[in-house]
């Protein structure tokens, strides 16, 4: 850990010196937490990923605190349900399957600073405080609900979100599941007072949720809809599994008020939570209403700041089909992250991942862009500026590499100069919008055009002759600094091949030459 964090602060800082990006502020980044009613899926590894690169991303920016989590949501009918039929505990089945995310997050590279589960004491401390603070504010309040029930999705639905079925039953529009007629008397969250606020918070500059199509969605719920008050509590004799409602032992913690507030249990306190508000939560487009509608409410009516931004991603498919084990057309990251490797699978899923439109995924696709973007146009970059063949200078081979003052010779090393000196502040904007596939089609056009570069002026040619070895030095003095640039670019999207090609250039170690390629090609792909 402490050589982790020493190397983190040596790439923040040389970052910094090289790329001059304004310094970022404070950074609370979050995932969803990971329903444990099964195990992990590659849609689950998305959304990790894409918090990771930009909580990453925060950090090398000077981001003081970066907290960043990520965990799993244990409490429901589905996790009991789901207890009782494979034979166990429902905690013991949390214990399971929660392990499985965490040592997939752990294989993936996932840098979070908190893995919360919603089962520990403190999150039930702070949703048991949070409760009474809502209820002696008036905002709860006992009442009998009845409505359509999807247990898998944890929620009553509305008649505009409701289908009929040719097989007579009842089914929701967003998730395809069917529904059940429940009738009871719960607690209720009074949601319908805060429809004014919630629209003033969406209408606000810089709008909040990203991308446009998910901040039309939630703009025309809260355009269209009757905002109902909702059930935070289900009776306990049908719900045991779950924090009890404080001051009445008959009734349990409705699920999503309780998930929704881990995010205040990672800032540590109801009362003073730092950092807040939150940066941005990454959320699938299936959670959109209780992140965008739910969540924002609970905090307005807790006094508290709703999140700076929601992105809301698209899902991944196979086949162009909605990925199911039913088809049994899931796949496995864990068996990706073995075949391909991990930066491979993650620099795939940020490249080919959209947050407007779902990405099928596809192996083929996978190898293609590990052979032309990474072992090509990467790796074979720093080969060649790592070449001994290229460095004829003796015990002072590494000049190349601490070269201060570049001249340039002619047009072709102005133009790579402009675009290396432009490229951090095209992909920061690309950034922070969370369009991490522009960002990354621009340091690869980069990456392009250094390649050329070098075949314009041939310094395998210049190394032959020690009369140009100035000129060879100038030469490789442009690409190594292009390099650097774009690896650091890179870091949040693949960072342990950013890592180990910033420390062969010499970036927090002396220069290493004739190092095997960063890349291994899959063979017979």
């Amino acid at each position: 850990k402490t050589h982790r964090a020493q190397m983190s602060a040596t790439l923040t800082s040389s970052f910094q010196s090289l790329c001059r990006l304004s310094k970022f502020q404070h950074s609370l980044i979050t995932t969803p937490i990971f329903y444990v009613n099964a195990s992990p899926h590659i849609g689950h590894l998305y959304s990790a990923v894409l918090a990771d690169a930009a909580h990453r991303w925060h950090v090398l920016k000077g981001a003081q605190p970066a907290v960043f989590s990520t965990g799993t949501d244990e409490h429901g009918l589905k996790i009991q349900k789901a207890a009782l039929v494979q034979g166990c505990t429902p905690h013991e089945l949390c214990d399971t399957v929660s392990s499985k995310f965490k040592a997939l997050f752990d294989a993936a590279n996932i840098s979070y600073t908190d893995y919360i589960r919603t089962t520990e004491k403190r999150h039930i401390d702070l949703v048991t405080t949070i409760w009474s603070r809502l209820y002696d504010r008036g905002y709860i309040y006992k009442g009998k609900y009845e409505g359509w029930y999807s247990i898998p999705d944890e929620t009553f639905l509305a008649a505009s979100q409701i289908r009929d079925g040719d097989d007579g039953n009842k089914y929701s529009l967003e998730s395809g599941h069917q529904l059940e007629w429940s009738s009871e008397e719960n607690y209720l969250f009074r949601l319908s007072a805060f429809r004014e606020q919630l629209l003033s918070w969406v209408q606000q500059e810089p709008c909040p949720i990203t991308p446009d199509s998910a901040r039309h969605q939630v703009m025309k719920w809260l355009s269209s809809e009757f905002l109902e008050d909702i059930s935070v509590s289900r009776p306990r004799s049908r719900l045991t599994w779950g924090i009890p409602v404080p001051n009445d032992c008959s009734h349990t913690i409705y699920v999503w008020l309780d998930a929704l507030f881990n995010y205040l249990t990672v800032s540590g306190s109801p009362d003073c939570p730092h950092p807040w508000p939150p940066t941005a939560h990454v959320v699938g487009k299936d959670i959109l209403r209780f992140h965008a509608i739910y969540w924002p409410a609970f905090l307005m009516a807790s006094e508290l700041s709703p999140p700076q931004k929601i992105v809301s991603h698209a899902h991944w498919t196979l086949g162009m089909t909605k990925m199911s084990k039913s088809r049994g057309n899931v796949i496995d990251p864990l068996e990706q992250i073995s075949k391909y490797g991990v930066d491979p699978l993650r620099y795939f899923l940020l490249k080919e991942g959209s947050l407007q439109h779902d990405g099928d995924y596809a192996e083929q696709r996978v190898a293609e862009l590990l052979h032309s973007d990474l072992a090509n146009n990467l790796g074979n970059l720093l080969q060649r500026v790592t070449a001994r063949k290229l460095h004829p200078w003796g015990e002072h081979s590494e000049r190349a590499f601490r070269s201060g003052d570049i001249h340039l010779q002619d047009n072709a090393a102005t133009d790579l100069v402009k675009t290396m000196e432009s490229l951090p502040g095209q992909v920061d904007k690309h950034y922070e919008a969370f369009e991490f596939n522009k960002g990354i089609s621009c340091i690869m056009d980069c990456l392009s055009q250094t390649n050329q570069y070098l075949e314009h002026c041939k310094p395998w040619v210049l190394a032959g002759d020690p009369t140009r070895w100035g000129q060879l030095e100038t030469v490789l003095a442009i690409a190594i600094v292009t390099l650097k640039t774009c690896n650091f670019l890179l870091h949040p999207i693949i960072p342990q091949s950013s890592q180990e090609a910033l420390s062969r250039l010499g970036v927090g170690s002396s220069p290493q030459l004739g190092r095997p390629p960063l890349f291994s090609k899959i063979p017979n792909m």
